[in-house]
């Protein structure tokens, strides 16, 4: 509606009305056909993506916050008139029992009703102040759940950044476990991407045992979020607490053993003279390596907005002055999104995803000639954000996958290849090279097809099934040693019904256009994905979604 707003859209087609028994005819439906198509066209940006809100989950915004604050870089970031609106949209979520859930729509959580909580209190409301008495509201219900040494392990993390939990209290995330060697099964090599790119800053700050600025309002706030002095907290006796409402995955006993071990032993040894210098140190240097090797890759949009704050936050510790961290500063904006109901922080963008799909949409209503600038400029997009490039250096080395002739989910800066995205980017553009160059634009070299088909073929695991960033094979075992408790299936790479349907339905299509390449791959490919959705379908005939 906003976009509309901007581009003052009138809708010219007069809208088609039917009534009860009235039949529907061919130019009825043509009609309103068009109506929907002209609509949609007027939503395209003036580079060829669809701009879509990609957002939702309530504690996207908080640590973004939380990163220039300890900065110093709020105000810059965040003018008077922004805080206004992050305001607006933490209000606005609020639920009726005073705390936030995880999502939206969600029951309240210890996790997302603390981090909103205190982003209130850092963009200037009083513990007594905020719409409807938000912060009082919000406080009581975090101290009626026994405060906020019940939160779950990631919002441990960052209140120990901020001076509001001690490190002790947080179960281990030491930063050796990215100079493990590689033939062992907890490698990072094998972890799901967006599982080993959150824990790489994150136990990059935790070897670090980073704290920011203790202000007077760290220091107020650590009154307001317990029920007991903070000097008085045991913290040795809280690293496994977690309030009811924010267990979604119950940790099993060998995981809370494994812990254990590292709190007692690992821990203090790695700690103490000589293996700090001799292992942590080595160790962090190793780590920051590898994140400012994803920072370069990704343009500093990094995998996802999580993982943007904490390696933003991470360039910051380690040169506070730095090119990494004010290249970080420069793709914040990547990652707001303006609406009605305030300022928010997406997961990422969403451009090349909703773009292949409208797409799609647009040419499937069979009026080319009357939408063929927009078409043009949906190929174009569609084109240049093909990921042209691998990763660069020795990417194996650094736990990464080929991604030239890929499409990301959002656009090709970010890099990190997507099984279905680039099945429905090379659908967009097998389809696009089969209609006249002078309405919708030069089709895409042949090459570059080739290139895409390399990434989906690479993708396909042994069971015929696809996953969607890297291919899958890591032991299912892994996923108990998943250390959240507001997440399942996250610690490894699985297979998907849809990246697997997408690939299907691309690659028969190439096949038609380009019967000579690869094509006993191609069919083999095809014939065990296949089977891959037979296997998989469920008793009533439906399949499970992700």
């Amino acid at each position: 509606m906003q976009f509309l707003r901007q581009r003052k859209f009138k809708q010219t087609i007069t809208p088609i009305k039917i009534e009860d028994g009235q039949e529907i005819t061919y130019e009825n439906a043509t009609t309103a056909l068009k109506r929907a198509v002209h609509f949609y066209s007027a939503l395209q940006a003036s580079d060829g993506h669809w701009p879509a809100e990609n957002a939702g989950p309530l504690f996207f915004l908080p640590p973004l916050v939380f990163c220039m604050y300890i900065t110093g870089h709020l105000n810059t970031v965040f003018p008077a008139e922004y805080q206004k609106e992050i305001l607006r949209y933490i209000y606005y979520h609020q639920n009726e029992d005073g705390g936030w859930g995880l999502h939206i729509e969600g029951h309240s959580t210890m996790f997302c009703t603390t981090l909103n909580y205190i982003c209130m209190r850092m963009l200037g409301v009083g513990p007594d102040g905020g719409q409807d008495n938000a912060c009082v509201r919000a406080q009581k219900w975090i101290l009626d759940h026994g405060g906020v040494t019940h939160i779950p392990s990631w919002g441990k993390t960052w209140l120990s950044i901020l001076g509001l939990f001690e490190w002790t209290g947080s179960n281990p995330m030491p930063p050796e476990f990215w100079i493990l060697p590689s033939f062992l099964p907890m490698h990072p090599a094998k972890m799901w991407c967006y599982c080993r790119m959150v824990y790489m800053p994150m136990s990059y700050l935790y070897g670090k045992r980073f704290v920011g600025p203790i202000t007077p309002l760290i220091l107020q706030l650590r009154e307001e979020l317990y029920n007991e002095p903070y000097n008085e907290i045991n913290w040795k006796s809280v690293h496994h607490l977690c309030v009811q409402e924010d267990i979604y995955y119950s940790h099993p006993l060998i995981q809370d053993l494994i812990w254990d071990c590292l709190y007692i032993f690992t821990e203090p040894l790695l700690t103490r003279w000589p293996f700090n210098k001799l292992v942590r140190q080595k160790a962090l240097q190793v780590t920051m390596k590898h994140i400012h090797y994803e920072d370069e890759n990704s343009r500093y949009i990094t995998i996802g907005c999580v993982e943007k704050v904490l390696c933003m936050l991470a360039c910051w510790v380690e040169d506070p002055n730095g090119d990494y961290f004010k290249k970080h500063l420069a793709r914040i904006p990547d990652y707001i999104w303006v609406a009605d109901d305030g300022i928010k922080m997406q997961s990422f963008g969403s451009q090349e995803w909703d773009t292949g799909f409208a797409i799609q949409a647009l040419l499937a209503s069979n009026l080319v000639d009357e939408i063929g600038p927009t078409l043009a400029k949906g190929h174009d997009f569609i084109k240049e954000s093909q990921v042209k490039d691998n990763p660069s250096g020795d990417f194996k080395s650094m736990y990464r996958h080929i991604s030239k002739g890929s499409w990301t989910f959002s656009d090709q800066d970010h890099g990190w290849q997507v099984s279905d995205c680039t099945a429905e980017g090379l659908k967009c553009c097998l389809l696009f090279s089969m209609m006249p160059p002078e309405i919708v634009g030069e089709q895409m070299e042949p090459e570059r097809f080739y290139d895409s088909i390399n990434v989906l073929l690479s993708l396909q695991s042994k069971n015929g099934g696809l996953a969607a960033w890297e291919p899958a094979g890591a032991s299912d075992w892994l996923e108990l040693l998943n250390p959240t408790e507001f997440f399942a299936d996250i610690v490894i790479e699985h297979e998907y019904a849809e990246c697997t349907a997408s690939a299907i339905q691309a690659l028969v299509l190439f096949n038609k256009l380009y019967p000579k390449h690869r094509k006993e791959e191609i069919e083999n490919f095809i014939t065990n994905a296949v089977h891959y959705l037979e296997d998989i379908q469920m008793p009533d005939g439906s399949w499970y979604g992700n």
